[in-house]
């Protein structure tokens, strides 16, 4: 038996009555939905949603593939899936951090090497290899990106390469986008064969969130093999990103078992999300089923204050640093050992906890340019609605 064949069954119930392992992943791209004609179909829609859903998609276009929308409840409007797939009036509002639009508060446009190179830190270079995916996430930092047809992209990837190659400080890569697995396999083949002999590179890592939202690309055994013939060249991580334990499902706990059947460690980036997985609960239940399946939980993300993004999905801190004490507690070792951050203009900011209107920060990675910063101690006057670093008062002990 190949790799590609190697899988599980998993006994969760899942929504789905359509047999997806029968669908070509290509073509099944085809169906996704664009428009509000086409989602009426799946979700019931009042006249001021269909109106809004339009406006939206003026500036940030809808993509969810039929896959994810049948994991929706369509008698709750509350959905959590619904939340994190199908526009809202939410999105009109474009107040980011501090009352402002902000369009990069992760700081990437200061570390554009070009080539979609992205150098913050000195040990590692992400790489954008496309900015199209399977879905567009509601809550994706991103949003104001454009995509880039694939003949372009295999061009940037191995001038990108060039650049790793000659910067020995590079330890690791990250692919990411966009969704680099949406990318044919033939091209992802040519991309990372250019990693292959760069003898500093110790790891590499392919950011995608598509065993979430599109299991079914990993149906293509040409690409599970590939990625396990990759992988005895240069270690591979998938990091990925479940928000919520309604998208723990028989497909998606597939798509997992064919990546850790070709070697492949999968790590879990979520994001708290107002509505969506904020509560004790959701967040026990996702962080216990993604150990269940076989994903480490690696980050748990505060939401970043993008515009058309925060007013409806940050959940402020005060709240959300007791939240998750709460959640870690009733967790095993290994599902509590993530990491709740911050992904910051500065670097990583580990969130450790608080006493009382004092919020303790470890910051974890700092800019190659501000290297002394990492593994320093900071302190933040917490209130009611502080959401972001920046919103909070620094206290000197």
């Amino acid at each position: 038996m190949s790799l590609a064949h190697k899988s599980i069954t998993s006994h969760q119930a899942s929504n789905n009555t359509t047999d997806w392992s029968t669908m070509d992943w290509k073509q099944e791209l085809q169906n996704n939905i664009h428009n509000v004609a086409d989602l009426k179909a799946f979700i019931d829609l009042s006249a001021d949603e269909e109106r809004d859903i339009k406006q939206v998609v003026e500036s940030h276009p809808m993509n969810i593939p039929r896959y994810y929308l049948s994991l929706i409840d369509r008698n709750d409007p509350n959905d959590p899936i619904r939340k994190l797939a199908v526009p809202t009036g939410d999105e009109l509002v474009v107040a980011g951090q501090m009352g402002a639009t902000t369009g990069d508060p992760y700081g990437d446009d200061k570390h554009d090497k070009g080539n979609g190179v992205l150098h913050k830190y000195g040990y590692t270079a992400l790489v954008v290899a496309t900015e199209y995916c399977s879905m567009y996430c509601r809550h994706c930092f991103r949003k104001r990106l454009v995509g880039l047809p694939n003949d372009q992209t295999v061009q940037n990837f191995r001038a990108a390469a060039d650049y790793i190659a000659t910067h020995p400080e590079i330890s690791n890569v990250v692919v990411s986008g966009g969704d680099p697995m949406m990318l044919p396999t033939t091209i992802i083949r040519s991309m990372l064969d250019t990693l292959r002999s760069i003898p500093h590179l110790n790891f590499v890592r392919i950011g995608t969130r598509a065993p979430v939202v599109y299991p079914l690309r990993f149906q293509d055994d040409e690409l599970i093999e590939y990625l396990a013939d990759f992988n005895q060249t240069k270690t591979l991580y998938v990091p990925t990103h479940f928000n919520h334990p309604n998208e723990i499902t028989p497909e998606a706990t597939n798509a997992v078992a064919r990546l850790r059947n070709a070697g492949i460690a999968v790590n879990n980036q979520a994001v708290l999300l107002r509505g969506i997985n904020d509560d004790e609960e959701t967040l026990v239940q996702l962080m216990s089923g993604l150990t269940r399946i076989g994903v480490n939980p690696y980050y748990l993300y505060q939401c970043m204050p993008v515009s058309r993004v925060r007013h409806h999905f940050q959940v402020p801190l005060k709240r959300g640093v007791d939240m998750v004490d709460r959640a870690r507690s009733r967790l095993d070792g290994y599902a509590k050992r993530f990491k709740f951050i911050l992904g910051h203009d500065i670097g990583k900011i580990e969130i450790c906890g608080r006493s009382g209107d004092n919020l303790i920060l470890k910051q974890i990675h700092a800019r190659a340019e501000e290297q002394e910063q990492a593994s320093r101690i900071m302190i933040r006057r917490l209130d009611e609605q502080a959401g972001w670093l920046d919103d909070m008062e620094p206290i000197t002990l």
